[in-house]
């Protein structure tokens, strides 16, 4: 029962001594703004000490000391350490409501881990924020009722480490953090504000190739050359790009390449991302570039060994729901969002939440935060740290809390979010053909 319904009778007329949404959303905003100094110390604390995946132990401490405080408003939160994974963390809240079978399970993802050299130049930093003041924001609200919900919620804040490495999110959801959670929300920043990208899907491979040391002067045809091999690959994969569909993605760098150049180099190693639109589409490009690889060793002489990565990225499925919902919430704080045309044409990056949005609907928006600097740049590292982009990180903060109190209040929408999961996941899984990320590697 909506907050605004007038009572049907039973348990659920409580409903009708509720605030009107609008009231509570305008609560949750107001929180949001009244912890906007905790939570600016809060993402400026994980900024300042960028951290690699699985190795955000003091952004993981940084967290779990924001949720476990007593400073926070209200009532205390149950946080969990070290949550299944060495830098994960479970905070949860929650209400109780009359006859209620099972609460409403409502999540909010919290990422923390830097990119290599760069530092947050991908504006993690940011997303941590965001989760946790948009966390802070829906249970104000809650806890602004007068008597309970007629639904008993529960808010789950994950801290979800490894997205740039490994895929933490993909471990958590094989370790069963997400079982059992209705709808989960997160947000990334960008250059621009958008209910939905369409984040592609993505499977890492790295290439060994063995050959034969010898002299470079003296005897060279005693040698077999893996640095041959490693160039031929790369230019076997710019041939292949002619006949690569406009949305697939190769891309990659050659990590050892020899160690002197009067040595026939005896290694050499790639290392290379693979992206496609949809899973289906990405075991297509695999094969390919597979070939790719082996007929450089063949040419060569050499052998090969192929391996993927641990977890493959999965594309982000769409939720029109929950997407229709945050953008008129954003537009009601202000929030200027690209058109759709824009969507459609466009591609974006790659991200474990994929794989999230494949057992739970989800929600993934991008956020503009006052910088045209592009992500994974020195430049978007420093306008991830600036004071600038906090009022944008609480502006999508307070849409996505709007947003979950939506989903909350509205019975009708949850089960429209539930049919969009259940078509376009049905739709989705008709396609996948997995790449199989953890078979043994190829020798050739």
């Amino acid at each position: 029962m909506r907050p605004q319904d007038p009572p049907q009778g039973g348990p659920a007329a409580v409903g009708a001594a509720l605030p009107a949404l609008e009231t509570l959303k305008q609560r949750a905003c107001e929180s949001v703004e009244l912890n906007a100094a905790r939570l600016g110390a809060l993402s400026r604390d994980i900024w300042s000490r960028p951290e690699l995946a699985y190795e955000e132990h003091q952004a993981h401490d940084t967290m779990t000391r924001f949720f476990s405080s007593g400073e926070l408003p209200g009532a205390a939160w149950a946080v969990q350490p070290r949550y299944k994974l060495g830098t994960a963390f479970r905070a949860e809240w929650g209400t109780a409501a009359p006859q209620a079978p099972r609460p409403l399970r409502v999540a909010f993802l919290c990422e923390y881990d830097a990119l290599p050299g760069i530092g947050h130049a991908c504006g993690h930093n940011l997303i941590a924020e965001v989760g946790a003041a948009a966390a802070l924001g829906l249970k104000a609200a809650l806890e602004s009722l007068p008597q309970p919900a007629p639904v008993a919620v529960q808010i789950t804040v994950l801290g979800t480490p490894a997205e740039e490495q490994g895929g933490g999110k993909i471990d958590l959801i094989n370790a069963g953090a997400f079982d059992g959670l209705d709808v989960v929300f997160m947000a990334h920043p960008s250059q621009e504000n958008a209910a939905y990208l369409p984040d592609v899907a993505e499977h890492d491979v790295t290439v060994k190739y063995y050959g034969k040391a010898s002299h470079a002067a003296a005897y060279p045809w005693e040698g077999v050359n893996a640095l041959d091999a490693a160039v031929l690959a790369y230019n076997n994969l710019s041939v292949l790009r002619q006949q690569m569909k406009p949305t697939w993605r190769v891309h990659g760098i050659i990590k050892n390449g020899g160690v002197k150049p009067n040595i026939i180099p005896s290694y050499t190693e790639l290392e290379f991302y693979l992206r496609a639109p949809s899973m289906k589409d990405l075991s297509v490009l695999t094969e390919k570039v597979e070939n790719c690889f082996k007929s450089a060793a063949l040419a060569t002489g050499c052998k090969v060994e192929i391996k993927g990565g641990e977890n493959d990225y999965y594309n982000v499925l769409p939720n029109k729901s929950l997407q229709k919902v945050y953008k008129e919430n954003g537009k009601k704080l202000g929030i200027d969002f690209i058109s759709e045309d824009y969507i459609l044409n466009g591609l974006s990056g790659s991200t474990d939440f994929g794989n999230v949005t494949f057992v739970v609907p989800g929600l993934h928006p991008y956020f503009y935060i006052g910088s045209d600097a592009l992500n994974h740049t020195e430049q978007y590292t420093e306008a991830a740290g600036s004071q600038n982009a906090q009022f944008y990180a609480l502006r999508t903060a307070k849409a996505l809390a709007m947003t979950a109190l939506d989903v909350v209040f509205k019975p009708s929408l949850l089960e429209e979010v539930r049919e969009d999961f259940r078509q376009v996941k049905l739709k989705e899984e008709g396609q996948i053909n997995p790449v199989e990320p953890n078979r043994e590697p190829v020798l050739a």
